[in-house]
């Protein structure tokens, strides 16, 4: 019967991801919310920025449209402290994760993104496209955690400990106010995460799906969008009030805030555009 067995020690790799749920998801009341989000404006974006050669993600556009909604909702970025105290955060950072090779081990790294709630849409969909396409060592937070996966088993377990108790050390090494984590690009129609924050977003595919808008059944893009919020510091309404504001958001709204970034892009690529010939 051994014979049929094989056994290996845990990757070193998967040790981060690992840590994170153990250790900052322990003692979490999970509750979630399910959201039928309609991509239509926001693929149109997409198709308009492709155009002019910028390639934004739906990532992109769902990272700044939470960190928007956060800043409405400040509820939504908090933490808990132990025996009872909580604290807000003031600056928005986007948590996601990304998967990358160690070798021949995929594993599991937290992306961060600081105040996506006021940086170019463009600049959002750069830092993501870092994340999964340079080299690890580039990249200042990936270089860190892959580190991280190194040290020793109980210096990785204080220092998340000392994490969960003093703002200041979570603000260095877990930074992130709301996690997004998507495995649309695999088929996944929807996904609940870890609760590893007091928000925590599993994002499915984006597809055509039928639905009914103004008494007629139209085919639109659509995509599930899960809120896996921490019941200790956030009631159900709201968590709903913050997700009704992501929606609105990634539906049309996000394009009052982007307008004089999409006329800077405009005005750029006319200037590059070539001068019309005269006879």
């Amino acid at each position: 019967m051994a014979k049929n067995l094989s056994f290996s020690w845990l990757a070193r790799a998967r040790w981060n991801v690992l840590d994170m749920i153990n250790v900052i998801g322990r003692g979490s009341v999970p509750t979630y919310m399910f959201y039928e989000i309609d991509m239509t404006w926001a693929e149109t974006l997409r198709q308009e920025l492709k155009e002019k050669g910028i390639r934004v993600t739906a990532t992109a556009i769902l990272l700044k449209a939470i960190g928007i909604a956060q800043r409405l909702h400040p509820a939504s970025r908090t933490a808990i402290l132990p025996w009872g105290r909580t604290v807000t955060f003031n600056d928005i950072v986007a948590g996601f994760t990304v998967e990358r090779y160690i070798g021949p081990q995929p594993a599991v790294f937290f992306g961060s993104i600081d105040a996506p709630d006021s940086k170019p849409l463009v600049q959002v969909a750069e830092e993501l496209r870092a994340y999964g396409e340079d080299e690890i060592s580039t990249v200042p937070q990936l270089d860190i955690e892959n580190k991280f996966n190194n040290m020793p088993w109980l210096f990785r377990r204080f220092i998340l400990w000392l994490g969960m108790r003093f703002p200041k050390v979570r603000l260095r090494y877990l930074g992130a106010t709301f996690g997004v984590s998507s495995l649309g690009k695999f088929g996944c129609t929807m996904l609940i995460p870890p609760c590893v924050s007091t928000s925590t977003f599993g994002v499915g595919a984006i597809e055509q799906r039928a639905v009914v808008r103004e008494g007629r059944i139209e085919v639109r893009p659509m995509m599930t969008l899960i809120l896996n919020f921490d019941h200790r510091l956030i009631d159900g309404a709201p968590a709903a009030r913050f997700m009704q504001d992501v929606q609105k958001l990634v539906e049309g709204d996000l394009q009052s805030y982007i307008e004089e970034e999409l006329r800077l892009l405009e005005q750029g690529a006319k200037s590059k555009s070539p001068s019309p010939a005269y006879s």
